[in-house]
This record gives C-alpha cells, structure tokens and sequence, in this order.
C-alpha cells in the first residue's frame, strides 16, 4: 500500500509543480502568536522522575507493559510541586499567487524558561550558551492550489496542520500551547454544504528501509445541508511496517521460535471508522449537542510485542485492536443577562486490562502473554482531567461531567463544572497489607494471587474564566482541584492508550492550576 502511494504522492507533486510555475505572486502576508503560560501542579508529579509502585518479585509471568509499574505520579504532599513557565512562538508567512495557488511557512518555537540561553552557572557567572540547535521547528510550510480546473477541488502539499472536525482524533494541538502538524498530501473537495478531505501524512521515516515508514491515511467528510443536525463520518488507518524481535540468535533458534509461534510479530493495522452528530454553530432553538463514536480494529502487533511477561522472553504476537471510543455533550443557552449555559457531557476510552494471570499460567513456563490493548486516541487534543494529566492520551476511561459557562461581564466567560473520572478495566494488584503506611505484598512470589482493583479515579472540581482584552488578545486562568480515588492512588493503566502505569505513595487530593496569555498578530 505504501509503495502505490508514493507512486500518487509523485504524480500529485508533477502535477502541482507545473501549476506553480505558471503563477505570479501578487500579495505577502505576515502573521504570527505569541502564547506564555504558567503552570502549578500540586501534590501530582514524583520528584527525580518515574517510580516503581510494586516490585518485579511479586509481578513474575505478569505482562504489565512497556513502563512495568513505573509511575511519574505520586499523589502525596511530600516533596516539592511541580512548576513551570513556558512560551509558544509561531512566526508566519503567506503568499498569494495568480490561479489560486499561495505558499504558506509558519515557523515555531517552544521553549521552557530557563532553559536554552545563557549557562545556568551562577556560582561562576561563566556565560557559555547551551545548545539551541533544536530551538526554531518548521510547523507548516506548504503549497496550496484551489479550485483546480475550475472545480471545488483543492490540493495541498507540504508540511501542514490536519485538524479534522472538533480535533477529537486528529488535531493541531498537543496541549494548550504546544502545536502539532504533519507531512502530508491533502485534498479537499468543498461545496456548498458538503465537505470532503482525503489526506496521506508520513508519521515516522525510517531512512534504513522507505518502505518501513510508518503512516497515516484518512477520509473525512461532513454534510451540513440539514439544518438542526450536521453529520461527519470517516475511516483512518495507521500502518507501521517495522520489524519487532525480542530475540536475536542462530538459525536454528530462529527456526524453533517460528515453530512454537513465538517472536513474530507483522504488520500494525490500526483502522477506525467513526462519526460525528453535532448542531451547527452556535446551536438550535437554543440547544447545543455533539455525540462522536469510533471503533477502532486490526493487528496490533507493534503494541503486543511490548507486552512481555516480567521474567519472560515473549510478547503478545497476536494482539488485535477491538475498541470503541464515544463522546457526547448536549447544552441549553438561556436568552437572558449573562447567557447562562448549562450543560451535561461524557466520554468513554474502551480499555481491557489483561494483566491478571491464572495459577496454571504461573506454573507453565511456556504460557503465552495477552496484551492490554486499549482505544488508541492518535493526535487528539482533548484534556478531558488536567490534573491526571490527560494531555490527550488517557483511555481504559470514562468520564460524566455536568457544568455550567456563562458570561458575567462583556469581555469574560466562565467555566465551572464538576465531573466524575473512573477507570473501564481496572488493574488487580498483588494482595497487600499496610504496614508503618506502605503497601506491602503478603505473598510476593505468588503472583497469580491479586486482589480486585478499584475503578475510581476521583471527583473533579474546576473552573476556566477568559477575559478577552481585545481582538488579538486574551488571557486564561484555569484550576482543578481532584478529590484522588483508589483507583489512582493503588494504580491503574490510563495514561499513555492505556499502556502506562499511574500510582502513588498515597491518595491526598490534588490540583492544577494555569495562567495563558495569547496574543494573535
């Protein structure tokens, strides 16, 4: 498949060349952002990096995943919290030309304060400039035509942002001020009421073998033509080609691992079919709703292979994704002074925890790994619980949310709202007692011996105010205070698709605050 769409990927360039070369630039536009913002993180992040929760002793033929039981989190008020301020740069420039073609480079910088500019040797006061080779990123730099041939049809090529629907999948955002884009082809069909974009990106080059770049293919469309109720649906798939090997050794082991089926592992083939039921902008009568679903299939042998049992050789060569993923939200505007808007929403990760083994697996030293594949949410920006961190890849969650916006002054809105945050499949521990405050396992070599996890990551308190300065500027204060569950403070597999452990030494309640100004030129 990859190697066709090189083959159109050229034609396409062929043809987009010559177009190019035959217009006439007429006008040059320059813009750009600014965004700095702080940021407070209370009673969350371990101090000195990962932890391990549990020890490998009490975990032996488990396959608990990449991280093991490693946990950045801490959920206690021992230590320093965590604190940073950082800034976003985006510096662009556009260029219309005759025939409906433009050029667009945006250049980008992300940088902590503090870091990358002058030596950080006080004492000495030795002013020795530390590497900022990496500082300045190309986000986008494109070429657009539209309107080819005359007909709705646009073509764009180059490095660009692809921000499909509400970004609930695909999106330009990592977090709230750090960007995303992507080296595709994309084609965009638009008229009237109906919208189709179809796009190829190239997520991971692997410069040993072209043919093992990993990449992302989608088509979206959207029809708004009925006005209480528009309608999106589409279909992506993420192929990796690349080899996984968990051992290397002489022909004849490879031979007798083929033999016992272990040590293979294909080709990933992650596919999600999904589609969006949302009002149009600014609502109906009044109401204001969304409902996104997605199911998401195929061979997930790149996430099987990092399955491998504690003690053993092997991962999961069988792995498949088999996950859906919903999000819906319905509000009401009230036409009264400050526009009251009440409004109830929920989401819901698909996520299975297959990290409990039986007796007869504890014994068997040939026993075959599951692996715990969960709703993979590829390049979202949605941050359904800030103070767990989310930063769009928590799934094997769910999440009920009721709050209300509305506006108090004409340049301010606020958010409050109060949600609930709970885990699908949770993960059963060895059994422990706790002994001067810690956890300690009763039987640490019995392994397949566990006790029921919790599901409950906790209760969210938050608020978001905005004040809009003017046009081009704005700034934001938002804060979450969590009430952390069992759930969290035990251990459950959340962050990361569902791959990565969250555990701390306690369950005290947390927060998360941030201060965002963001200036448009």
């Amino acid at each position: 498949m990859s190697k066709r769409l090189l083959g159109v990927a050229c034609l396409l360039l062929a043809f987009f060349t010559v177009g190019v070369a035959q217009a006439e630039l007429q006008n040059v536009e320059v813009g750009g952002e600014l965004r700095i913002r702080g940021r407070w993180y209370i009673n969350t992040f371990q101090p000195g990096g990962r932890q391990a929760r549990i020890s490998n002793n009490a975990l032996w033929g488990r396959p608990l995943g990449p991280t093991g039981t490693a946990s950045a989190f801490k959920w206690d008020s021992k230590g320093t919290d965590w604190t940073r301020l950082e800034s976003t740069v985006l510096l662009n420039v556009k260029a219309d030309f005759t025939q409906n073609v433009s050029a667009f480079i945006e250049f980008y910088d992300f940088f902590i304060w503090g870091e990358d500019f002058r030596s950080q040797n006080y004492l000495t006061g030795a002013d020795t400039r530390a590497n900022s080779a990496d500082d300045i990123e190309i986000n986008q730099a494109y070429i657009d035509m539209k309107q080819i041939g005359g007909t709705p049809l646009s073509l764009r090529v180059g490095r660009q942002e692809l921000k499909l629907g509400k970004g609930w999948l695909l999106s330009n955002m990592m977090t709230p001020s750090q960007y995303l884009s992507h080296d595709a082809i994309r084609l965009t069909y638009a008229q009237s009421d109906f919208t189709v974009d179809a796009f190829a990106s190239r997520i991971v080059p692997v410069m040993q073998d072209p043919f093992d770049d990993v990449d992302l293919y989608g088509v979206y469309g959207t029809y708004a033509g009925f006005k209480p109720l528009s309608v999106s649906a589409y279909y992506l798939l993420l192929h990796d080609p690349r080899e996984v090997n968990d051992t290397q050794g002489a022909p004849i082991r490879e031979w007798a691992e083929r033999l016992l089926d272990v040590d293979h592992y294909g080709d990933t083939y992650l596919n999600t079919l999904g589609f969006r039921l949302f009002s149009p902008v600014g609502g109906y009568e009044g109401f204001d709703y969304d409902w996104e679903f997605a199911y998401q299939f195929g061979t997930a042998d790149s996430v099987g292979a990092a399955y491998r049992p504690v003690g053993k050789l092997f991962g999961d060569g069988h792995a498949n994704f088999n996950n859906i993923g919903t999000e819906a939200a319905v509000g009401y505007t009230f036409d009264v002074k400050m526009k009251p808007r009440p409004y109830l929403s929920g989401v819901f990760f698909q996520g299975h925890d297959n990290r409990d083994i039986s007796f007869v697996d504890w014994l068997n030293p040939f026993s075959k790994p599951h692996a715990s594949v969960s709703f993979n949410r590829l390049f979202s920006e949605n941050n359904y619980c800030p103070t767990i961190n989310d930063n769009g890849s928590i799934s094997n969650f769910w999440q009920v949310a009721l709050g209300v916006d509305f506006a108090p002054l004409d340049k301010v809105t606020v958010r409050v709202q109060a949600a609930y945050d709970g885990v699908v499949d949770p993960f059963s521990p060895p059994v422990t007692r706790r002994i001067f405050g810690k956890r300690v396992p009763v039987a640490p070599f019995l392994s397949f011996w566990t006790q029921s996890g919790s599901d409950e990551l906790g209760w969210e308190l938050a608020t978001r105010i905005k004040y809009q300065y003017s046009p081009d500027l704005y700034f934001l204060l938002y804060a979450n205070y969590l009430f952390v569950g069992d759930g969290l403070a035990h251990g459950a597999y959340i962050h990361n698709n569902g791959t990565d452990f969250s555990a701390g030494s306690d369950n005290h309640d947390a927060a998360y605050i941030f201060l965002m100004s963001v200036l448009k030129f």
